[in-house]
C-alpha cells in the first residue's frame, strides 16, 4: 500500500514538472548553503586539529597581552623580553624554550620593492632552535633552514619561489635587499598552506636586532615540556615563576600562556560561532522553500479537487488522502535535497580549488561524512512534510459530493 502511495506521489509530480522544479529551487539552494558552510567548517576543523598534531602535545605558547593582530603586525602594550625565556628555562620539567620576533620590512628584488614579514630566529642554540623548528612547523624543500653562526643569510616562504610577488622566482643563492642591507637566500621553506607563512622571511635573531633595532624585545616564546610531565602543571609553574620575575599578579597579569587543547578549543569556538551564524542565515532561505513547497501544495489540493472526490468515493480514507500529499510535499524536500547535496559538494570541491590554487592554502577542504548527507537529505524531506501538512489536511477533509461537483 505505501509503497502505492510513493508511485502516485511520485506520478502527481511527473505530470507537474515545471512547478515542481521551480518548488524546489529554493529547498535545494538553501540545502547546498548549509551543505558547504557545515562540510568546510569541518574540513577547517579538521585541518587546525592536524597542524595541532603534529605540533605535538608538549609544547607551550606565550605571547605578551595587548598586542593586536598577529604578532609583531603592530605595536603592543607589553613586551616579552630575552630575560623572560632565561626565566622560563629554570622552570622544573622545561626541556627548552626558544622564541621569535617578528617585523614588516621593505624587501627589494628584480627592481621590485614589497613590504612583507620577517620573522628572527632564535639560532645561537641548537637545541632551542629545534623545538623552534618543531612548533614552526619548518622543513626545507630546497637548500637548508637556518643554523647557529649564520649572519647575512635568510631562509624565504615558498610563495618568493614563483612570480606572483616579485615577478621573477627568487631561488638559492639569489641576493635580496632587506631594509636596505643586503641578505643571501640559503633556503625556500616548504609551504604550510597559509599564504601568510608561505610569504615570510626568517633571519637570525642577531640580524633582526641590527635591521630593526629591537633590544631585547621578542613576540613568542616556544616551550618544550619533558617527556611524561603534565604540560597543564607546568604551565602552571611557568606562570608563577613569570609573575614574580614581571612583579604582576592575576589581574594585573600582562602575558598568555596556551596549551595546545586551550589553542585548539579557542579555534573551534570560533569555528562553531561562524558556522552557527552562517548556518541561521542559510536556514531563512530554506524557510522561505519550504513555504513555496506549501503554497504549491495549496495550489495542487485545488487542482485535484475531483480527483480527491473520485478516491474518495472508490474507497480511500482520509488517512489515506492525508498520506498521499504529505509523501508528495516530503518527495518535493527530498529531491530537493539530493539537488542541494550534490550542488553543496561541487561548490566546496570549487572553493578547495580556488583555495589551493589560487590562495595557496589547504586549510579550507570539504569533509563530507555520511551522517552530514543524511541529516541535510533527512531534514529537507521533513521541512517537506512539515510544509505539506496544512493542504494535506485540507485535501483530507474535501467533502466527497463537493468534489465530485467540483469544476
Amino acid at each position: 500500500m505505501l509503497r502505492d502511495y510513493f508511485t502516485l506521489a511520485i506520478r502527481n509530480l511527473h505530470k507537474r514538472r515545471l512547478r515542481s522544479w521551480l518548488t524546489m529551487l529554493g529547498i535545494f539552494i538553501s540545502i547546498a548553503a548549509i551543505f558547504v558552510l557545515v562540510s568546510l567548517s569541518l574540513g577547517l576543523q579538521g585541518a587546525v586539529k592536524e597542524q595541532f598534531r603534529q605540533l605535538g602535545t608538549d609544547k607551550i605558547f606565550i605571547q605578551p597581552k595587548g598586542q593586536l593582530g598577529p604578532p609583531g603586525s603592530s605595536s603592543a602594550a607589553v613586551e616579552l623580553t630575552t630575560k623572560d625565556v632565561d626565566v622560563i628555562k629554570k622552570v622544573s620539567g622545561v626541556k627548552e624554550a626558544s622564541f621569535m620576533i617578528f617585523g614588516n620590512a621593505k624587501i627589494e628584488f628584480n627592481d621590485k620593492t614589497r613590504y612583507y614579514l620577517i620573522s628572527g630566529m632564535d639560532t645561537e642554540n641548537e637545541k632551542a632552535l629545534e623545538v623552534l623548528i618543531e612548533s614552526f612547523g619548518l622543513n626545507a624543500d630546497e637548500g637548508r633552514l637556518l643554523e647557529k653562526g649564520d649572519t647575512n643569510d635568510v631562509v624565504i616562504g615558498s610563495l618568493y619561489n614563483n612570480k606572483e610577488l616579485f615577478e621573477k622566482k627568487i631561488n638559492i643563492r639569489d641576493k635580496i635587499i632587506i631594509n636596505d642591507k643586503e641578505f643571501r637566500v640559503v633556503g625556500i621553506a616548504k609551504s604550510v598552506g597559509n599564504p601568510g607563512d608561505d610569504q615570510n622571511i626568517y633571519m637570525t635573531h642577531k640580524m633582526f636586532k641590527e635591521l630593526f633595532n629591537s633590544g631585547d624585545r621578542i613576540d613568542f616564546i616556544y616551550v618544550q615540556v619533558n617527556e611524561g610531565e603534565n604540560i597543564k602543571e607546568i604551565a602552571q609553574k611557568i606562570e608563577k615563576k613569570l609573575d614574580n620575575f614581571r612583579d604582576v599578579d592575576e589581574k594585573t597579569r600582562d602575558y598568555s600562556i596556551l596549551t595546545p587543547e586551550e589553542l585548539l578549543s579557542s579555534f573551534n569556538k570560533i569555528l562553531q560561532i561562524i558556522t552557527a551564524f552562517l548556518g541561521g542565515i542559510a536556514a531563512i532561505s530554506l524557510l522561505v522553500g519550504g513555504i513555496g513547497i506549501m503554497n504549491t501544495m495549496y495550489t495542487s489540493v485545488l487542482e485535484r479537487t475531483k480527483e480527491i472526490g473520485v478516491m474518495k468515493a472508490v474507497g480511500a480514507q482520509n488517512k489515506d488522502i492525508l498520506l498521499i500529499f504529505l509523501i508528495e510535499s516530503g518527495l518535493l524536500g527530498l529531491v530537493g535535497g539530493v539537488i542541494g547535496v550534490a550542488l553543496g559538494f561541487g561548490i566546496g570541491k570549487i572553493i578547495e580549488y580556488i583555495a589551493i590554487n589560487s590562495l595557496n592554502t589547504t586549510l579550507l577542504k570539504i569533509s563530507a561524512p555520511f551522517w552530514l548527507i543524511f541529516s541535510c537529505l533527512a531534514f529537507s524531506f521533513l521541512i517537506g512534510a512539515i510544509s505539506g501538512i496544512i493542504p494535506a489536511f485540507q485535501a483530507s477533509k474535501t467533502n466527497i459530493v463537493d468534489a465530485l461537483r467540483y469544476e
